[in-house]
């Protein structure tokens, strides 16, 4: 981000997030279908009040906090910070309402205009670099989260008409071969990066192929057709153990009419694209296709040496890796050490990026992670062999 001015780009990134929440009605901004899905409401304030938090406060000389209620309802997981509300209860907080929310942006995004004119701390600017950052996260989250809420509307409304995001499909075939060797792992240079990225280190990989397509929903077909669902000899233990207990024979947001498998998307309802590439998958579920392939799913270390000779950026990959620190790892000291750190744990690290996404907000290196079971994020399938 700086290779624009800091205060540019703080600008772009903050209307890119509000850009995202024009074709809302009022009453989308509210519902909080699930514990893992937030509110847009409450991501439009939560990354306002990271900025409030870590940045006016502490660098505009005389700033008052817009609202000291404002720290309890919109503190996501930050202890250091003090207490909050429940993550299940998100969707309880009527008031303040959406309009009260969008002023707190807009209070916040002027103070934010007058500290970068003339900031200079370098820890400053890069606390407002990770924000920027931070905010971009959650408009990812935002993308899926509205998916989420509108996708489990019995009348599945649309988002925005031709707004589907999940109709794209391969551009190549084939396998990649990786010759057996010691590899760097790793983020380099001076760009930025999280800290779970840092660490560079070397790891050693057998010779291995991988593909340079993803599974798409005809190959799933397959696999759902042949009883892959119903055969426990595909599935990890809690993968199988999940399976039954939430009765899943289908990716998410698949729904059988009439005969006919139909997907929801950002544009409605519509006809399940057999070319398209398979998306909001479960880590179970691509282990279990893997294993009906006869193949595997790369670990993160397999998939970054191979990243620069694949397709990506269209699906989040799950790897057989589990999210865990590089050597050397340490987490900051405060609030901001609780970013990563504390997560490593029962957690399985994806690489790459997906259709939702920010603009210039994936890299090679980006450590996305999330529990086995999860897939209400665009995720995919790519296997080794």
């Amino acid at each position: 981000m700086r290779t624009t001015s800091i205060r540019e780009a703080y600008n772009n990134v903050r209307k890119y997030t509000e850009h995202i929440c024009e074709p809302l009605e009022t009453e989308d901004y509210v519902p909080q279908p699930i514990d893992f899905v937030s509110p847009p409401k409450w991501h439009l304030a939560h990354s306002t009040w990271f900025f409030e938090t870590f940045i006016l406060k502490n660098f505009l000389p005389g700033y008052q906090v817009y609202d000291p209620d404002f720290n309890y309802l919109f503190n996501s997981y930050y202890n250091n910070v003090g207490e909050r509300t429940l993550r299940t209860d998100r969707g309880n907080v009527t008031r303040p309402t959406t309009k009260a929310v969008y002023a707190y942006r807009q209070h916040v995004d002027r103070c934010m205009d007058e500290l970068l004119e003339t900031l200079s701390d370098e820890n400053a600017l890069k606390l407002v670099e990770l924000g920027l950052h931070h905010e971009q996260q959650h408009q990812e989250l935002m993308v899926t989260d509205i998916k989420y809420i509108l996708g489990h509307n019995p009348l599945f409304p649309v988002y925005k008409a031709g707004h589907n995001l999940i109709d794209s499909a391969n551009t190549e075939t084939g396998f990649v071969k990786i010759q057996e060797g010691v590899y760097d792992i790793g983020h380099l240079g001076d760009g930025f990066c999280f800290d779970n990225e840092l660490g560079r280190h070397k790891v050693y990989l057998h010779e291995f192929e991988i593909t340079k397509s993803l599974v798409t929903n005809g190959e799933f077909l397959e696999f759902m057709e042949s009883g892959g669902y119903e055969d426990f000899n595909l599935w990890l233990d809690e993968g199988w153990s999940w399976v039954n207990s939430n009765r899943v024979n289908s990716p998410m947001y698949w729904h059988k009419i009439g005969g006919e498998w139909h997907y929801y998307t950002l544009a409605g309802l519509q006809k399940v694209n057999p070319n398209a590439i398979l998306s909001h998958i479960s880590f179970f579920e691509a282990s279990a296709f893997a294993q009906w392939k006869g193949m595997r799913i790369p670990t993160e270390f397999e998939w970054e040496v191979a990243a620069v000779n694949l397709d990506w950026g269209k699906r989040w990959e799950w790897t057989n890796s589990a999210y865990l620190p590089y050597p050397g790892f340490t987490k900051a000291p405060g609030a901001v050490g609780e970013y990563n750190g504390k997560f490593m744990i029962n957690q399985m690290v994806l690489r790459g990026a997906s259709v939702g996404t920010s603009p210039e907000h994936s890299r090679k290196t980006y450590r996305n992670f999330f529990h086995a079971q999860e897939r209400w994020q665009y995720t995919g399938i790519r296997l080794v062999k």
